[in-house]
């Protein structure tokens, strides 16, 4: 199921308005983008069970120390993490994806993590699992990455967000490398999100449940709305966040806001969680432009 045309118009209208405000204005979503990066981070490592809070992701993606012993897989996951979405930034605008990018972008990704199996697919023997989805065998995966990669180039009607939903389900279903998929397609996600022209996304952690759901759906009946509508809610979670920058509101906390307005602080979270009011996040807390 596709995503809606209530949902497309309201994106079509607040990408206009992101467009119109960006002009001029590329050192403010520079600064928007870095400041996002170690939440960016945290959250994708926090999905794939990384110990690391926030705060000390912080600290080691500044050179800082941390003020307990942390593994150097986990420090090595952050700083290669965010080197990967550094570069992803600056170079989507240039070339589109491709396997010899998606290859590139692995090696950085693992790089002193495990060389041996760094910026390559799963070969012979290699076989893995996430859950209880036992991913295609390793004599597979090259025809199938090769596959996805024709069909989305090819495709020219699908919604982007479609599409990119449905690349991410079927990188994920083909887990293509022994390690570092479910970071990767993360990446890539966002990768594709900016060759069409949209800010970055931040799947959250929080929405963890959420997320697994929806690859659970398209293994068992080929579905992609739940990946749609997650994809989608944070984008336009995204542009909210951008407008309200670029436009010069004050941002305040929404529990201020529904204090100074006398409204109910449980219905605008839930307004924020549905997007029906242009609220985003910053470090979990969620605020809003007035």
């Amino acid at each position: 199921m596709a995503t809606n045309n209530a949902i497309k118009d309201k994106i079509k209208v607040l990408k206009t308005r992101y467009d119109q405000l960006r002009k001029g204005k590329e050192p403010l979503l520079g600064i928007i983008d870095e400041s996002e990066l170690s939440e960016s981070v945290f959250n994708s490592n926090a999905i794939e069970n990384s110990t690391l809070t926030l705060k000390e992701t912080e600290r080691i993606l500044l050179e800082f120390e941390v003020s307990r012993n942390v593994s150097v897989r986990e420090v090595f996951e952050a700083k290669n993490l965010m080197r990967v979405m550094e570069y992803t930034r600056s170079k989507a605008g240039e070339a589109e994806l491709s396997r010899d990018m998606i290859l590139f972008l692995h090696t950085m990704l693992m790089g002193n993590i495990n060389d041996a199996i760094a910026g390559r697919f799963r070969t012979a023997g290699e076989y893995v699992r996430v859950g209880t989805h036992i991913a295609p065998a390793p004599e597979q995966v090259e025809n199938m990455m090769e596959a996805i990669l024709l069909e989305f180039s090819a495709d020219q009607t699908a919604y982007f967000a479609d599409k990119i939903a449905k690349f991410h389900l079927d990188f994920e279903t083909i887990h293509p490398f022994c390690d570092g998929n479910g970071r990767m397609g993360r990446v890539i996600v966002n990768y594709q999100l900016t060759r069409s022209g949209f800010p970055n996304i931040i799947i959250r952690d929080k929405e963890k449940q959420a997320y697994y759901r929806a690859f659970g759906e398209y293994r068992d009946s080929k579905k992609a709305k739940s990946m749609e509508k997650l994809i989608t809610l944070a984008l336009t979670e995204s542009l909210h966040k951008r407008i309200a920058y670029l436009h010069g509101d004050r941002i305040t906390p929404l529990a201020d806001f529904a204090r100074a307005h006398k409204r109910s602080i449980h219905a605008l979270l839930n307004a924020a969680r549905r997007q029906t009011v242009p609220a985003f996040r910053e470090k979990g807390v969620w605020k809003i432009g007035n």
